[in-house]
């Protein structure tokens, strides 16, 4: 028998897939279900200082390969969110707490916040606009990069995990700055910028014209981006994009993630999605001659 268990950064992982930030994460109790279905940890939904409603509909376009979508990080806030997350400890879940902020104070006093509630890590959502009025992502901006992350990490005992976008031209320069600011983990990758029109009614599909493209149209460009991040950085690195299989898992794996992230396969699999991709990982290691998932991580690379 394989060995399925994984860490990063010292958080314990009964395998290596974890619930992506955004599906399935509002509440306590679809957390709580995710880990119950086999998932090695769930991530929350991205919190704010504030209640925020997010976008107008529409918000999400399914297309082939994927979907896009312009959400605009709906939450409760952090203070409310609390109840949410005891809920899912109360389910037995592993859970880190995905935050955001309009600056990088902001980003450390929500995840200061975060951490008393017995979160593992913190995830940092870094594709909100730049507070300095650049019109980019944060993530857009190494500087920024590695201010929020260290910002963050002078307020929290926990490790913190900087979720990279994709819409960059090197994004392993990006997690050279993460890491540079203290970074114990890095997430890869964000969402691609992307836009859906409706022919018929003349008009992008969108409220917000432009979304994030997530599913299995992004996959390769995520393994790229783990393969290249894995060659520059020292810190364990969590894939996601478009893994809806265990070759899917396996790719990243070997690309040099310890982890990966699964979320839009749920909407067409069902929770059973990481069962599934669990057993078939399992399948494919003990083909290819492995005992456990570290013997795996990055072997790609040889």
């Amino acid at each position: 028998m394989v060995d399925l268990r994984t860490e990063i950064a010292g958080v314990a992982l009964r395998n290596p897939t974890m619930l992506a930030s955004g599906f399935l994460d509002e509440t306590g109790g679809s957390m709580g279900r995710v880990y119950q279905a086999g998932a090695g940890a769930v991530v929350t939904k991205s919190v704010g200082p504030q209640p925020r409603e997010g976008y107008p509909n529409p918000t999400i376009v399914e297309l082939d390969g994927g979907l896009v979508n312009a959400v605009g990080l709906p939450n409760p806030g952090v203070i409310e969110y609390e109840h949410e997350i005891k809920r899912a400890h109360a389910a037995g879940a592993v859970v880190i707490g995905s935050v955001f902020g309009k600056d990088a104070q902001e980003y450390a006093a929500v995840a200061a916040k975060m951490s008393t509630y017995g979160v593992k890590a913190i995830e940092l959502n870094l594709s909100c606009p730049h507070a300095k009025g650049l019109g980019t992502e944060i993530a857009q901006d190494a500087s920024a990069v590695r201010e929020f992350t260290r910002t963050v990490k002078d307020v929290v005992d926990v490790p913190v995990f900087p979720k990279l976008s994709p819409n960059v031209q090197d994004i392993a320069t990006f997690a050279v700055a993460a890491e540079e600011g203290g970074a114990d983990g890095i997430v890869a990758i964000n969402t691609m910028k992307a836009m859906a029109i409706t022919p018929e009614l003349k008009m992008p599909s969108l409220a917000n014209k432009y979304g994030g493209l997530s599913g299995p149209a992004i996959r390769s460009i995520g393994v790229r981006a783990v393969y290249d991040i894995c060659e520059k950085v020292h810190v364990p690195v969590i894939g996601v994009g478009g893994v809806g299989s265990g070759r899917d898992a396996l790719e990243y794996i070997m690309a040099g993630a310890s982890a990966v992230q699964i979320g839009t396969a749920i909407l067409s699999r069902g929770l059973g999605v990481f069962d599934e991709v669990v057993q078939e990982m399992g399948v494919l290691l003990e083909e290819a001659g492995f005992n456990s998932v570290p013997e795996a991580i990055g072997v790609a690379h040889a």
